[in-house]
């Protein structure tokens, strides 16, 4: 068979126009790449079976010129698109990637949960509650709210699972928005500076259209926000419910944590598809080097090879991000350092001065409360170290 006549066979790859370009991917492996849009008339053309001669052809006719069609493949073959060439590993792109896909529920049963209808309940629940907070300011949480009874120890111990149960309701609607498009996504656990975090990947958005990206990127605040209405209603209705004004706290202070652009949250997704960016973080910590005269050789190449739209943004964008380290810090001393103010005073008083059944319940309690947090700084400072 001549060269001309070699027909190459593609994975199941997906070819998704995205401004002036074309996305193509592996949604299995979760590997997304931008091209010319004569490289979507390739794919679609490999994918229908075409042989290199007419692809070429084909490629040309959009061209307008000659186009090199063995070496696009030959890229396609490094990147792991090319059936037979499973030895190459896909980059990994989230944290939660690679162990193994999560079964979701039928596309059908959730797609209501995420129609027209659907957000029109979400906007509402949204409007509600900005509405209740500047006509009732006193509504608005403190870390105060998170006592809920007399004992601090046993406020937190009785908190913080409903609030961890309140952020896997989150991530699971996110999980519910993807699988309403027929994408599958996964769950795990990550941390975002001193912060553990549930983390649901939503790589395979990249597999459809732009504007589709939207639903499953705003789920989480969707679902948090009706959440929130349900709360406020309880509050405005029956003042003083044993509970309440701590699960407004938890709702309000991760749906803060949300709007941080900054830190890769929910609304960070959401700016990246606005702007048609590609690898925004990436760019961003280059031009960050760049600036403090740290970028080196690799790395001004890398940046010369950026695309354009990611370079325009990640000029300020750099520095929102480092104004945003400040702004996370403050964040932590507003909603969490006066909890852990608080706690650090329970757990000190019981267990240096609480005998019997008092010592014994701080400790636990303790053990219990600061867990978490002193595991998350431990592996954030091994990573770290691991760097050097």
């Amino acid at each position: 068979m001549s060269v001309e006549a070699r027909r190459v066979t593609l994975r199941q790859l997906t070819v998704v126009p995205d401004g002036d370009d074309v996305l193509i991917g592996d949604p299995e492996r979760a590997t997304f790449v931008a091209v010319p849009p004569v490289g979507g008339v390739v794919v679609r053309a490999l994918l229908a079976g075409r042989t290199l001669a007419e692809t070429a052809e084909l490629a040309e006719r959009e061209a307008g010129q000659p186009v090199d069609v063995d070496a696009f493949v030959q890229t396609l073959t490094a990147m792991g698109f090319v059936v037979g060439d499973e030895e190459v590993a896909p980059e990994r792109t989230a944290t939660v990637q690679h162990r193994g896909w999560l079964t979701g529920p039928p596309t059908r049963v959730v797609r209501p949960l995420f129609g027209r209808v659907a957000w029109t309940v979400y906007g509402l629940a949204a409007a509600f509650c900005v509405t209740v907070f500047a006509l009732r300011p006193d509504l608005f949480p403190g870390p105060a709210d998170a006592m809920v009874l007399p004992d601090a120890g046993l406020s937190l111990v009785v908190l913080v699972p409903l609030a961890f149960l309140l952020v896997g309701v989150h991530e699971l609607w996110h999980w519910f928005a993807a699988r309403a498009l027929g994408l599958r996504s996964r769950f795990g656990v990550d941390r975002r500076l001193y912060f553990l975090v549930f983390e649901t990947d939503l790589s395979q958005l990249w597999s459809v259209p732009r504007r589709a990206r939207y639903g499953p990127q705003l789920a989480g605040l969707a679902i948090d926000l009706v959440l929130l209405a349900v709360f406020l209603s309880v509050e405005l209705v029956w003042p003083g419910v044993w509970l309440v004004p701590g699960l407004v706290f938890a709702v309000v202070s991760t749906t803060l944590w949300q709007c941080m652009i900054f830190l890769r949250t929910d609304l960070y997704g959401v700016f990246v598809t606005a702007t048609g960016c590609r690898d925004l973080w990436r760019v961003k910590t280059l031009l960050l080097r760049q600036a403090f005269g740290r970028l080196d050789a690799s790395g001004t190449a890398e940046l010369a090879a950026a695309d354009p739209r990611d370079v325009r943004i990640g000029t300020w964008f750099r520095w929102l991000w480092l104004a945003g380290v400040a702004v996370g810090l403050a964040y932590f001393a507003v909603f969490y350092l006066p909890l852990l103010h608080t706690t650090a005073t329970w757990t000190v008083a019981g267990l240096t001065t609480g005998t019997g059944t008092r010592f014994w319940w701080t400790l636990l309690g303790s053990t219990l409360l600061y867990l978490p947090f002193v595991s998350v700084t431990v592996l954030a400072v091994r990573e770290r170290l691991s760097r050097r």
